[in-house]
């Protein structure tokens, strides 16, 4: 099989860079290694920046999240027992949609379907071949047969521990990363949300997040110990838990019920560099991870499929300079975006290693944030998400 661009991963960069190629009228395959239940089955975030909310409007994917999504117009921040709020919108003239990680996924899969583009889902042995040539390949095994696909580009989409990175020669990257000493306990369950908008946590037990997939449905999290199982967590013990970590009156509010997904996720901050290499990029997760504190790993995957279809896109119109700065332009809005991500992070966790002082500094920046405009207005702009330069 020929076509012009293969893409290797079925998540939500993959099928939104296909969706976007299909629409600028070129050609593509999205390969995937698991199954379509198993994708959609993920449990990820579900905030997502305007930049991004205009890329799946771009993609006509965006009907079902501008019925069902919830803008949020600002966000809160808790400390002290005290619940701070910042408004995004009078502070930025933007907002945030919150729309689950997971309903992106099935209106992208129900669009690529309608395209009538292929897609080979539960491809195993992929096998990215002479990406540095003229005519990069992608083979797969599939019911013991083994196919083999000739592309001009190959999008490596398939996440932190997908093959395309993998391939790459270690000489010809360099990886940055940092791994953090918590986890997040996270829980989903079909209960009102406490808040109408999202309430991040700064508490001398640990972080807390309040977030949402809709207005029946809740996700919550705790900071917990990279050590901890999420069986070991009987729901009532995190809720308890929950609660202990939040302002009494708040608390008070919460509404609880069984979980219907329970997990931990480890946090770390990652780069590779670069994001080329010859016929092949690296995208979303397979280039760059980000710890979850302000909601960046979807919104910087679409941002790289940005910047990638715009460079295909060109390419196929006759001139290559986008495609040739993809990853100039990709990293340098990914180290700003690494940098937020760190930021939040280190300002909202326990760290152990922290001791009275690191305490102390933090509840210094918190105080100091919310008494200064140009503070909150440098906040809102990064949470809000930076524009595609």
């Amino acid at each position: 099989m020929k076509t012009q661009v293969a893409i290797i991963g079925a998540g939500p960069s993959g099928l939104l860079l296909g969706q976007l190629l299909s629409r600028s009228g070129i050609a593509n395959i999205v390969i995937e290694q698991r199954s379509a239940d198993y994708v959609l089955g993920r449990i990820r975030a579900g905030v997502l920046e305007q930049t991004t909310v205009d890329l799946l409007q771009q993609a006509g994917v965006a009907g079902r999240m501008q019925q069902e999504g919830l803008p949020h117009d600002g966000v809160e921040l808790c400390f002290g027992g005290q619940r701070h709020r910042l408004d995004l919108l009078g502070l930025t003239g933007k907002r945030v949609m919150v729309y689950g990680q997971t309903e992106v996924t099935r209106d992208l899969m129900d669009a690529r379907s309608v395209s009538g583009e292929p897609t080979v889902y539960d491809a195993d042995e992929v096998v990215v071949e002479g990406f540095d040539s003229p005519q990069p390949s992608v083979s797969y095994l599939q019911d013991g047969v083994r196919h083999r696909v000739e592309a001009d580009f190959i999008a490596g989409c398939d996440g932190f521990h997908g093959v395309c990175r993998a391939t790459v020669p270690p000489s010809a990257i360099t990886l940055y990363e940092k791994i953090y000493p918590f986890g997040w306990l996270g829980v989903l369950a079909d209960v009102p949300p406490v808040s109408h908008e999202l309430i991040y946590v700064h508490h001398e037990r640990g972080f807390a997040l309040c977030s949402q997939r809709s207005k029946v449905r809740s996700r919550y999290y705790v900071q917990c110990s990279l050590d901890d199982q999420a069986e070991q967590w009987s729901d009532d013990a995190f809720w308890a838990e929950l609660k202990n970590r939040l302002p009494p009156q708040t608390a008070a509010q919460l509404i609880t019920g069984p979980s219907i997904e329970k997990s931990i996720a480890p946090l770390r901050s990652f780069v590779a560099e670069p994001l080329r290499f010859g016929r092949l990029f690296l995208v979303g997760d397979a280039g760059h991870i980000v710890p979850p504190t302000g909601a960046k790993g979807l919104n910087l995957a679409a941002s790289d499929v940005a910047y990638l279809w715009q460079g295909l896109r060109s390419h196929y119109a006759g001139s290559d300079t986008e495609i040739n700065h993809y990853s100039g332009r990709a990293l340098a809005r990914i180290w700003k975006t690494e940098r937020f991500s760190w930021w939040m992070t280190s300002l909202m966790h326990n760290f152990p290693d922290s001791g009275h002082f690191g305490q102390k500094m933090q509840r210094a920046e918190l105080d100091y944030l919310f008494s200064s405009a140009a503070a909150m207005t440098a906040m809102a702009e990064n949470y809000v998400g930076l524009p595609l330069v």
